[in-house]
């Protein structure tokens, strides 16, 4: 009817806006409508049509929107078109991100503002994707690490305000040029953006004050102070628009007291520049941890990012969130190996009898550690785990399938929902974020949302 017609003229409209390559739609429904669609478009009544029809190897390097009803099952598509590029690929579950973000913001009071950290590729995610999901999501603001960082939202369309946390001070005029925010953590810097300013003419640009409330890694300490508030009142090119700080431990309960003292800490420091300035800003220490453990502290505004992919370090809360990333890769070869033979790199790791060896797609140029080598590593091959065996190689390593039924060309699960990237952080005494960001960008990243 009318309101179909209308919703898939809105999408045709998105489609040509977002430079999406391809566009495939699948069902009699959406059928009905290819008139409104670019002549590229392609159309198939069913699942199994689309897969009979199409050609899978002329799926490259390329943005591809396929749309239809969930029963059609488009988790087939997702199969068929993996199975023939046989790489290792990062899957983001956009309904689990969505749903953490709900999660989270159902522990915020409803004039809370959200700020998500995106930078690192948002913690291996990838970065575009997941902040356009976010500026539609309504989140109040990003932060990334560095300038360059945001000028890649800028450039992919991003509009909401985005604060940079390290920006390097030879970057300024970009940073300016693109309407970014930067953190200021000494007076030096703040001298520094200020001539920046000037010499563009611009007034009351958007800083983000750090205080140092105990991490002694970046931030302006209390004995800076007045002469801080000093220059912000001499200096009418900048406006404070918020004053944070970072939290050290709020995921140790022992460190309770500690935590505690640097949100007193904030928000001591931060009354004593809001009564000598008289400008109203938003005050922000909380992090993922912090919004589950010190809820009662929000302030102004959180700061969101490791607990929107599923990932907690504390038990509260963790049964509500839901895993974001599974990372995948495939069977390359499957070999016989003899008792006493060697296998991969040196002579150290030997076979203490007749095993059966598969080399999967993966190794540390992919960002899986070497310390998983040798046994220290698992992955999950026709839900059954699998060792590693010899060390990780640069783009392969080895499994201990000697029990196992497995064939070449076989799905390989490295983590997700059933072998979880905490688990495996443990095994190498590190943490999640490591391992996520770790994952390089030649890991292809595949979007999907039900």
């Amino acid at each position: 009817g009318d309101a179909s017609e209308a919703l898939y003229r809105n999408v045709a409209l998105l489609l040509s806006q977002k430079g999406v390559n391809r566009f495939i739609g699948i069902g009699l429904e959406i059928s009905k409508f290819k008139h409104l669609f670019d002549r590229n478009a392609e159309f198939h009544n069913s699942t199994a049509r689309f897969l009979y029809d199409a050609d899978l190897n002329n799926f490259e390097n390329e943005t591809v929107l396929i749309k239809g009803a969930r029963k059609f099952t488009f988790e087939k598509i997702t199969e068929a078109l993996q199975s023939k590029a046989h790489d290792t690929v990062l899957e983001i579950n956009l309904d689990a991100f969505t749903h953490n973000l709900n999660f989270y913001r159902s522990k915020l009071k409803p004039d809370t503002k959200l700020m998500v950290m995106v930078k690192a590729f948002t913690y291996g995610s990838g970065t575009f994707e997941i902040a356009n999901l976010l500026q539609f999501q309504n989140v109040d603001y990003l932060a990334v690490a560095y300038t360059d960082e945001g000028i890649a939202l800028r450039k992919a369309g991003i509009k909401l305000p985005i604060m940079v946390m390290n920006p390097e001070q030879q970057g300024f005029d970009a940073l300016i040029k693109y309407c970014l925010e930067p953190e200021i953590y000494s007076l030096s810097m703040l001298n520094k953006f200020d001539v920046a300013l000037q010499n563009k003419g611009m007034q009351n640009w958007p800083i983000h004050i750090k205080l140092e409330t105990g991490m002694h890694r970046l931030g302006f300490d209390e004995e800076e102070l007045d002469a801080l508030n000093d220059y912000l009142l001499s200096h009418d090119s900048v406006k404070v628009k918020s004053v944070f700080s970072h939290l050290a431990s709020a995921d140790n309960s022992s460190d309770d007291d500690f935590t505690n003292s640097q949100i007193e800490k904030l928000k001591f420091y931060s009354d004593k520049i809001a009564e000598s300035i008289d400008v109203e800003f938003d005050r922000h220490i909380l992090n993922s941890t912090g919004i589950l453990r010190f809820n009662e502290e929000q302030l102004e505004m959180v700061r969101l990012g490791i607990g929107l992919h599923g990932i907690s370090s504390v038990d509260e809360g963790v049964e509500n969130l839901e895993p974001v990333a599974t990372l995948r890769t495939t069977v390359s070869q499957v070999k016989q190996v003899k008792e006493g033979e060697c296998i991969g790199y040196g002579t150290q790791a030997k076979a203490e009898k007749d095993m059966q060896i598969a080399t999967v797609a993966i190794g540390y140029a992919d960002g899986y550690d070497r310390r998983f080598g040798n046994g220290t590593g698992q992955m999950i091959i026709n839900n059954q785990t699998a060792s590693t065996v010899g060390n990780i190689c640069m783009d392969m390593c080895m499994l201990d399938v000697t029990d196992l039924s497995v064939k070449e060309g076989e799905d390989v699960i490295v983590f997700g929902k059933d072998l979880s990237v905490s688990e495996l952080a443990k095994k190498i005494d590190t943490i999640s974020y490591e391992l996520l960001t770790n994952i390089s960008e030649r890991v292809k990243r595949v979007y999907f949302s039900e």
